[in-house]
């Protein structure tokens, strides 16, 4: 059994591939083999969780996740803890390993009840598997929110029921936890495989800290559908290296009344290690010289040799941005498009021709959106992209050729013919005004230091969710301090 943390690199398998392998194994394995070492292992980590439970409420389903639940109860009762289930089901309707399983949780003496008891140390979520089509609904539903709004920890076996185990999306709304109490600590074992949705859209929040058991069984040739960036490696700069060694960049933004947004991405890049950083501002009257960090340089943006530069445009860049995009298109070497600039994109169908040039053209361009430029490029709603976040990458890296960063809970980095991947790093702390900013500085000075486009998009994503992971606890994270890697005192 592995926890999964923000350094893990795992591959991630849909529901329709985890049947697969499923289905190979259990033919392969004496019966009910699978459904025991699922039971088992959920009773181990149950234990590990709440060493000192008495009553554990264990909510199972109709299907294998209720017989799951079912081998987890006998296993707890056999080690002296008191086990409460509670199903929604017809037994003359089970699946045979569920039905084995129920009765060896009677036979081990397990109580079962018709309603959850009234206090529990621990709750189990075994009601719906990966399989589950239909938001829950009546008894099912109240349980589901009760385990979710109670302070005693919950472990889902294998996924939150309710979630779409593909795409992260939630059929239910998650409770707030009472003001008295704190929120619920919440654990997911997720069994045979990993799946994309427990890491991305609102998995992580419905998942929380995520476990990994593979019940002894190889994925064999099942192509994965997504992975986990796991965190870069670790680089050494040569001595014998100089400014030029790491490149150049420009960011251009900053139109009038925004023009911090511009600093933010000079900033970043020039903490990412970029050798030289320039910041063409979009308003004239922006002063050419930050003195807080004197090491940027001010440019106009005619005056900048774009074929020379990797360019971060569109912070902070308003409505001006469009007029400086024909031919920051045209000319960039490398080009990181950001905010303002993906908003002219999406309402301008000549600078999405221009976009789409550069491919043919062989020259590297990473968006990074957020949900709502997304839903823009795409012609769609916001609901529709955070309904399916893979899928909506994937088609925008195709349709403009380009490396997507589709912001938000588990980034996803996507580019045409290569797997998507998703950032296990980051936390919602850096939900405020200005991180994608330096985000985007960030990929900036990846690219400009030699890094192939969707590696670069991947460590950078990675590295800035990591900060914010190690900010430390009660310290406010800003924009700007999160730029400059230094917490403000």
């Amino acid at each position: 059994m592995q926890r999964v943390t923000s350094a893990t690199a795992a591959r991630l398998f849909d529901v329709a591939a985890t049947r697969r392998i499923e289905q190979a194994a259990a033919a392969a394995l004496p019966p009910h083999a699978l459904m025991q070492r699922a039971g088992r292992a959920v009773a181990r980590l149950a234990m590990a969780i709440a060493p000192r439970a008495r009553t554990i409420w264990i909510a199972c389903g109709p299907g294998n996740n209720g017989g799951d639940g079912f081998e987890a109860a006998a296993r707890l009762q056999q080690r002296g803890f008191a086990p409460v289930v509670t199903w929604l089901g017809d037994e003359s309707r089970l699946p045979a390993d569920a039905r084995a399983a129920l009765q060896r949780a009677r036979d081990a003496g397990v109580r079962f009840a018709d309603a959850p008891p009234e206090r529990h140390d621990l709750a189990i979520d075994a009601l719906l598997g990966i399989g589950a089509t239909r938001a829950p609904e009546g008894r099912m539903l109240d349980w589901l929110q009760r385990m979710h709004a109670d302070p005693a920890p919950l472990l889902s076996v294998d996924t939150p029921s309710g979630l779409n185990a593909d795409t992260g999306a939630l059929s239910f709304a998650i409770p707030v936890a009472a003001p008295a109490s704190a929120d619920p600590r919440r654990y997911c074992l997720s069994l045979l495989t990993l799946k994309p949705g427990l890491f991305t859209a609102q998995g992580r929040d419905a998942a929380g800290e995520a476990w990994f058991e593979d019940l002894g069984v190889e994925a064999g040739a099942e192509a994965p559908a997504a992975r986990l960036t796991g965190a870069p490696p670790t680089s050494r700069r040569r001595e014998s290296s100089h400014k030029g060694s790491y490149g150049d960049v420009a960011v251009i933004g900053g139109a009038p009344g925004m023009a911090g947004a511009a600093l933010l991405a000079g900033s970043a890049a020039l903490a990412a290690g970029a050798g030289r950083v320039f910041v063409a501002p979009l308003d004239s009257a922006v002063a050419p010289l930050d003195p807080l960090q004197p090491e940027l340089m001010f440019r106009r943006p005619e005056a900048l040799d774009l074929g020379a530069l990797t360019v971060v445009c569109g912070c902070g860049g308003g409505e001006a941005v469009a007029e400086v995009l024909p031919r920051v298109l045209a000319e960039a070497r490398m080009l990181v498009l950001d905010a303002d600039a993906l908003n002219a994109i999406a309402a301008d169908a000549g600078l999405q021709s221009h976009l789409q040039v550069r491919r043919s053209a062989g020259r590297v361009t990473v968006l990074t959106p957020h949900p709502l430029e997304a839903a823009r490029l795409m012609n769609a709603s916001t609901g529709e992209v955070q309904a399916d976040r893979l899928g909506a990458a994937a088609r925008l890296a195709a349709r403009f050729g380009a490396v997507v960063v589709l912001k938000g809970s588990g980034t996803v980095v996507a580019a045409l013919g290569e797997l998507p991947a998703i950032n296990p790093s980051g936390n919602a702390r850096l939900a405020t005004a200005g991180t994608g900013d330096v985000l985007a500085g960030m990929v900036g000075a990846a690219l400009a230091a030699g890094r192939p486009a969707l590696a670069a998009a991947c460590e950078a994503v990675w590295i800035h969710g990591d900060l914010a992971d190690r900010w430390p606890a009660g310290t406010p994270l800003t924009a700007g301090a999160l730029a400059r890697r230094r917490p403000e005192s």
